[in-house]
């Protein structure tokens, strides 16, 4: 795994900061932010994704809070214009 450094919270203090890498092997993005709180996981498990998909968070994922202005941060190929699994 090889990771490039995309971007970190402006303005950021020493330690603790959202943090955007990308896995240049894979293209995944790797995110450091803050965990969401119980109100927002209970939102989005009330609001869901597709149809008959659980709305449990598995042990092994986790539900994070990434800000808006961190989304500067994200490549996009300039002939994207949507993307992932909207379920509609």
């Amino acid at each position: 795994m090889s990771l490039n450094f995309l971007g970190i919270w402006p303005n950021t203090p020493d330690d603790g900061s959202p943090t955007i890498w990308l896995d240049n092997t894979t293209g995944d993005l790797i995110i450091q932010s803050w965990t969401a709180d119980e109100a927002t996981v209970r939102q989005a498990q009330e609001v869901g994704s597709v149809p008959g998909h659980s709305t449990e968070v598995p042990d092994h994922e986790s539900v994070i809070r990434l800000p808006a202005n961190m989304l500067q941060f994200i490549p996009r190929p300039d002939s994207e214009v949507n993307g992932g699994n909207s379920g509609t």
